[in-house]
């Protein structure tokens, strides 16, 4: 780098004014300068003398190249000067030839032989450079003939090694030894050649017959031979294609190029081989006997002067040809046996087999590449890129024809080699797919679960799970989404089925987890869904059913869509089998949680009810919130709404006709019966659960026999005056006390039941589980007053005797509770015979009344039970049920008795009569008894009072409000009126 620098500031400097130099620089930068000056001089210097010593060698080569060039330039002069001398004495002796003519002197037979051999050998070495030729323009046919004709050449000049004579002309010329050896390659080679020709899928009918010539030729066969060779030459070609690497996108590709080449397979067949019958005329857009036509070009006897045409055309350029014999010039190949035409039931017969033969291998193949198909659009594709190939291929009269001819029947590439590999493959995609779905669901059931059961009513953050405890917050709260952002213009007919906003799901007492895990199963089964809806018909094509069976076959060569039942059975199947196997999984939590629950004592908070609640709901709801798995088991509809609505009303006309529902309706119906079956399996492990704690309560409540519990537990009495006739005809006036309401532990009981229900949504619980629910009430109730009746006939000593008043109380909370519990159902069924049980306990009740006084007492005692009935109906309404939370219009009252309903509007409002009491002073008197009773005994604890957040906090509130004002009714006519407007 130093010696360069140096150098650019050398060049920079004017070296030839020295006194400048020694103006502007010092001595030392003076000899510094002169140091540069020498060694760069001396650089040049070897620079030169390397270049002189290498273009050296390059003069002398040049000087003799020169040379060179002159002496072949003055013999090239020399030559030219002999060649015009010879053509002018050649012009000068034709010249005087053709002034006399004289016929020509016939040559010695020596010198016509020398000359013939050596035209032979001439056109022997010549062959072999056209073979070549012929080779590279795949001309194998010509190449053959060539060397056929080289074979004859060798046999004339006796070149062949198998000959025992010995060949002087080897020994002559040495370099026919080479010719030979090298002509002993090029049947090999044809062979191979032809042979690969015959693999290929896109070359014309001739160029295969040619090679199959060429076969036939060099090997010496028959045309059965032939057929054999052409045939196990594209079983080989559908191996190779089925065996290719390229998979992916490539799939498609091969499978079209498959059906190519079976297709051309059996058009070249056609062509080649058959031959029509005696009488019937060729169809020229039909070819057919080319292999015969052309071998009998090939092999037949011409006219002098029309052999190979190679030779025809060089004979009129060069004068050598002539010389050569007539065996040479008339050439023609020839067959050892005659070429005799294949009879039709043998090319039948030979094609039959080789299609099954093939077919084997084609299975193997399409199994093998199927595998790389990972959905259902990918098999679509594959089929309609065939049908569209194979529609194209039979649209021309020509396909029809060639599988008449040859087979006698139509081939079916579709129906018989790939249908059923494509339905196979369909069976196992959906069966992963739909084992894919089962066990991510059933991995969400348990995460979902282990949040619930991890989480505390305390600790929880997520309002989910908070909502999943108690329903009733999930549908008191207000939420953005209750309501959708259309609702304000869109009407509700013209909004879509699907759509369902955060009021309906609240309506349906939906739990936000609830609609998370359906919403996820659903968004899978539709994808699910989607991907098998690309192998079944669109909703806008036209089913395969519309078209008739004759424009069916001359439209399309298959039917896509023949199998779309299977594919739909298939569908239905697999997503009944989804649905069990996470039915299953709920059952196994359920039944694990069961035992766990049964046993705990604060049931009622415990996470593992949670988890309960959750999968009863989960099942509950699930079919309504996964359209998807609906429309897997039904099918897609392909009817507007409004034939759907037309179809469902027969259901009115007819109820009960399951065999008029559909079988996929039926296996639908089945569905929804399972799912019915689970969600009331999860709400009886509930109701269980809650009745068990509520039933302990009420039992330890009712069983307590001392004075002062029996007084904390009474309520109201109502006082009566009856008439009442003696003995001598006068009536004289007494007053009972009867009881009006249930105890405070009946309430509480009632009260806490209700609080239960609404705490879980219990508007959308399951009638059989309410009925249940309420059976199993009744039962334990009863069996707890059985407990009383026997703990009170042992009369054990300190305990308080059952008195008249405490039977009377007790016999009104029975009675009372009786007929609270009683379903709808044990009502509709008529006068049945009553439980033997409640008969019993009622029974020994009554007798320790006396007689006389439960005479007197019954119908007054039925008249308040029916009042009671009517004011608790809305308090208990789930327990009640709504067909007695009001009294029907047409109902009357006693007219000397003032009623304690709110009486009707003036206005027609929808809204029944509501029991609440109507005259002040009887409020009056109920809030001064229940100051009085408040004062001597707290609520029981299951009345839960406490808690702000309960359900029936909002009621307590208004009763609370009611004792502190004087209005004359809780709820306002005009408020009432203004809710219907």
């Amino acid at each position: 780098m130093a010696a360069m620098a140096a150098s650019a500031a050398l060049k920079r400097l004017d070296l030839r004014d020295s006194a400048a130099l020694f103006e502007t620089h010092g001595a030392e930068q003076i000899r510094a300068l002169e140091r540069q000056v020498r060694a760069e001089i001396e650089h040049k210097k070897e620079e030169l003398r390397q270049m002189v010593g290498e273009r050296y060698r390059d003069l002398i080569e040049a000087a003799d190249t020169i040379g060179q060039m002159r002496r072949c330039a003055a013999g090239l002069v020399d030559a030219v000067k002999a060649t015009d001398q010879y053509c002018a004495r050649l012009r000068q002796a034709g010249s005087a030839a053709s002034r006399p003519p004289r016929a020509p002197q016939p040559q010695p037979p020596s010198q016509e032989k020398f000359y013939s051999m050596a035209a032979q050998i001439k056109l022997l070495l010549e062959i072999p450079e056209k073979i070549w030729s012929s080779m590279e323009a795949c001309q194998y046919l010509h190449a053959t003939q060539l060397y056929l004709l080289c074979c004859h050449l060798h046999s004339l000049l006796q070149l062949d090694s198998s000959s025992s004579q010995y060949s002087p002309i080897l020994s002559r010329f040495p370099i026919l030894i080479r010719q030979v050896a090298a002509a002993s390659h090029f049947r090999s080679t044809i062979l191979h050649e032809s042979k690969m020709l015959l693999k290929c899928q896109a070359v014309s009918d001739q160029a295969v017959a040619e090679a199959l010539c060429s076969i036939m030729l060099l090997e010496e066969s028959s045309p059965r031979q032939a057929l054999t060779d052409f045939l196990m030459a594209r079983k080989a070609t559908i191996q190779t294609l089925l065996n290719q690497p390229n998979h992916g996108s490539g799939i498609k590709a091969q499978f079209c190029s498959l059906v190519e080449l079976l297709a051309t397979t059996l058009n070249q067949a056609h062509a080649l081989f058959y031959t029509l019958p005696e009488g019937l005329l060729p169809d020229p857009s039909l070819p057919c006997g080319l292999l015969f036509s052309t071998l009998e070009t090939i092999t037949g006897q011409h006219p002098t002067g029309k052999g190979i045409s190679v030779l025809q055309g060089e004979m009129k350029l060069g004068s050598w040809f002539r010389h050569l014999p007539s065996s040479v010039i008339e050439f023609q190949p020839v067959l050892r046996t005659l070429a005799h035409p294949i009879s039709q039931e043998y090319l039948k017969d030979t094609l039959q087999k080789w299609i099954t033969m093939c077919n084997e291998d084609i299975k193997n193949g399409i199994t093998s590449l199927l595998l790389y198909v990972k959905g259902m659009k990918g098999l679509a594709g594959i089929r309609d890129a065939m049908w569209e190939l194979l529609t194209n291929e039979s649209a021309s009269h020509s396909w029809e024809v060639v599988c008449r001819r040859l087979l006698e029947k139509p081939l079916l590439f579709w129906e018989d080699m790939m249908q059923q590999l494509f339905l196979e493959r369909l069976q196992t995609l959906t069966k992963e797919g739909f084992e894919s779905i089962s066990s991510s669901s059933k991995e969400l059931l348990v995460s979902a679960l282990q949040e619930l059961e991890t989480s505390t009513s305390n600790s929880t953050s997520n309002k989910h799970i908070l909502f999943e405890q108690n329903m009733s917050l999930f549908l008191w709260h207000e939420s953005p989404t209750d309501l959708p952002s259309d609702a304000a213009w869109v009407s509700v007919a013209n909004r879509p089925r699907l759509a369902s906003s955060g009021l309906s799901m609240k309506a349906q007492a939906i739990s936000p987890c609830v609609q998370n895990f359906c919403t996820a199963l659903d968004s899978k089964l539709k994808v699910k869904l989607d991907d098998l809806l690309a192998y079944l018909p669109s909703d806008d094509a036209p089913l395969p059913k519309d078209a008739t069976p004759m424009q069916q076959a001359k439209n399309s060569a298959f039917d896509r869509y023949a199998d779309a039942g299977t594919v739909q059975d298939m569908l239905r199947t697999h997503s009944v089998a989804c649905v069990k196997y996470i039915m299953d999984c709920i059952q196994a939590e359920l039944q694990s949680i069961e035992g766990v629950v049964q046993g705990q004592e604060d049931v009622l908070h415990s996470t593992k009810l949670h988890t309960v609640l959750f999968m009863a709901r989960l099942c509950q709801s699930m079919g309504e919130l996964c359209p998807h798995l609906k429309q897997c088991i039904v099918g897609r509809a392909r009817s507007t709404e409004k034939p759907a609505r037309e179809a469902r009303a027969p259901k009115k006309q007819g109820k009960g006709k399951a065999q008029d529902l559909l079988p996929v309706q039926a296996q639908w119906q089945e569905v929804k019966e399972l799912f019915l079956q689970q969600s009331v399996m999860g709400y009886r492990v509930w109701s269980s659960a809650v009745v068990k704690v509520l039933i302990h309560g009420f039992t330890q409540s009712l069983l307590l026999d001392d004075a002062g519990s029996v007084l904390a537990t009474a309520t109201n009495w109502k006082e009566l005056e009856i008439q009442e006739e003696t003995e001598s005809g006068s009536s004289i006036t007494s007053k009972i006390r009867l009881p009006s309401q249930p105890s405070w532990y009946v309430q509480s009981f009632l009260f806490s039941l209700c609080q239960e229900i609404n705490r879980v949504g219990g508007h959308t619980l399951p009638k059989v589980t309410l009925q249940e629910m309420l059976k199993s009430c009744m039962v334990q109730v009863v069996t707890a007053y059985e407990k009383l009746s026997e703990e009170k006939q042992m009369k054990k000593e300190g305990t308080f005797p059952l008195t008249q008043n405490w039977a009377l109380q007790l016999l009104y909370d029975l009675r009372y509770l009786s007929i609270v519990l009683t379903t709808k159902q044990e009502m509709k069924s008529g006068p049945s015979k009553p439980d033997p049980r409640t008969e019993k306990v009622t029974d020994h009740l009554e007798a320790l009344i006396d007689p006389f006084d439960l005479d007197v007492f019954t119908p007054y005692l039925n008249s308040n039970l029916h009042l009671l009935v009517q004011r608790t109906s809305v308090l208990f309404g789930l327990v009640t049920g709504t067909e007695n939370q009001c009294t029907p219009r047409s109902s009357t009252f006693n007219s000397q008795e003032a009623h304690n309903i709110l009486p009707l509007a003036s206005s027609q409002i929808r809204f029944g009569l509501l029991p609440l009491s109507m005259t002040s002073t009887r409020k009056a008197k109920s809030s001064s008894r229940g100051v009085e009773t408040k004062a001597q005994v707290d609520p029981p604890a299951l009345s839960r009072a406490g808690d702000p957040m309960q359900p029936g906090s909002l009621f307590r509130q208004l009763a609370s409000e009611e004792e502190e004002t004087s209005a004359s009714s809780l709820f306002k006519l005009s408020w009432l009126s203004s809710m219907t407007k």
